[in-house]
């Protein structure tokens, strides 16, 4: 099980997370340092972001899969522009795409935390580390290497 970063990789001033109906679960989840996805028990198909329905074949009847602590960087960008004044002093950050294999290749945006420019390069594999947001939320982010304590 990973623990919680000590420092934020963007400022704990952004805007918290609110869950609504379809993503209360997920954000339920990575409280409790389990990162899951939605899985249909009709189809078998893996989805995220969470929604009440299956979007391949409508069914309502899900579960949620717990995903390993590793995934595989399928996309990124570094901002270099502030979209929103409490990450001014966070530029240049990553924002990246990782792909679970494991889990039908279902996809998360998120940031790897150690990364500067030129260190990432699709393909690569990254390891799940929690960092603590506002309002004490837990959010899914990742690193180049794994850390000690990986479950």
């Amino acid at each position: 099980m990973t623990m919680p970063s000590d420092s934020s990789y963007l400022p704990r001033t952004m805007p918290p997370v609110r869950p609504d109906m379809a993503d209360a679960e997920f954000w339920r989840h990575c409280n409790a340092r389990r990162l899951c996805f939605q899985r249909c028990l009709a189809c078998r198909r893996f989805t995220h972001p969470p929604s009440v329905t299956c979007p391949f074949c409508r069914s309502p009847e899900r579960e949620w899969v717990e995903a390993p602590p590793s995934a595989t960087l399928f996309s990124f960008t570094f901002i270099h522009y502030a979209a929103h004044d409490s990450v001014r002093a966070s530029l240049p950050y990553n924002v990246a795409v990782v792909a679970f294999p494991e889990c039908g290749n279902v996809r998360l945006v998120t940031n790897v935390i150690d990364a500067a420019p030129g260190d990432l390069t699709i393909g690569m594999t990254v390891f799940l580390a929690w960092e603590c947001h506002a309002e004490g939320q837990l959010l899914p982010r990742f690193r180049l290497a794994p850390e000690a304590g990986v479950r």
